[in-house]
């Protein structure tokens, strides 16, 4: 049984550690690219060290799948296994705003069995745990509702012409939290036509699926987690009346760029 007390609290440290070097605190982290584009900063790796040892002290059975480790496939052969993005969002994180956080999910056979957020820049705590509902700062989460594509909020910088019938809204660079958008009723729909990681999405899909939305790849498909390739491509969150007609709409353009 998993000591979720604890399981919080360590969530909570990591996010703390996070703002002790976070810019918008007064820091200045060192900051380097992985690849061409691909900021990484020293909170990363604080942050990936403290959960990796605090989370194998409290579930030393589960594997371990981080954006920040080596991968290593003895992971594939556990039951459990903690899939976990030290800062989502590096991006806003090292241009001191607000949109990041740190994600924790714990998965078995493929599936999120619990998802934690910390977005403490923005004072926001979010966790589901499959079958019991989904949360932020302890109120319940009802995702949107919404019954028709024409007028869906959609997290985003720009749209193409073919989608000038949405609506644009805030869009953090975390893409946990633009997920959690559409479980807290901020946006109605959240897509993405590329490659992606578990890591950046396991915790947060779960809290939008607990929250009533509908999740599925950019093809309609369900995710597995823990998977030999941790990727898949694309993400649709959407509210469930819409799910088939944002397939529907986004289905060629998917098929291109996949």
């Amino acid at each position: 049984m998993i000591d979720y007390a604890r399981l919080e609290a360590i969530v909570r440290q990591a996010g703390r550690l996070a703002m002790a070097h976070w810019p918008g605190a007064g820091h200045a982290p060192q900051v380097w690219e992985k690849s061409p584009n691909n900021p990484v900063c020293e909170a990363d790796l604080a942050v990936d060290a403290f959960l990796k040892r605090e989370l194998g002290t409290l579930l030393p059975s589960a594997g371990w799948l981080s954006e920040e480790t080596a991968d290593h496939p003895d992971r594939l052969d556990r039951s459990l296994c903690w899939v976990v993005d030290p800062v989502d969002g590096t991006r806003d994180f090292v241009n001191a705003r607000s949109g990041w956080c740190v994600s924790v999910a714990l998965v078995s056979a493929g599936r999120a069995l619990i998802g934690l957020l910390d977005a403490p820049a923005r004072d926001e705590f979010w966790i589901a745990t499959a079958g019991r509902g989904a949360f932020r700062n302890g109120q319940p989460l009802i995702a949107s509702t919404r019954s028709e594509l024409p007028g869906a909020r959609v997290p985003a910088d720009s749209l193409a012409k073919v989608d000038q019938d949405l609506i644009m809204v805030d869009k953090p660079n975390s893409i946990a939290l633009r997920i959690a958008m559409v479980a807290a009723n901020e946006a109605d729909l959240l897509a993405t036509l590329r490659w992606g990681f578990e890591w950046d999405i396991a915790a947060a899909c779960l809290i939008a699926r607990e929250a009533g939305a509908a999740v599925s790849d950019a093809f309609g498909a369900p995710f597995d987690f823990n998977k030999r390739d941790p990727r898949a491509f694309g993400l649709l969150v959407t509210a469930p009346a819409i799910h088939a007609a944002a397939v529907e709409r986004l289905a060629d353009r998917a098929a291109r760029a996949s």
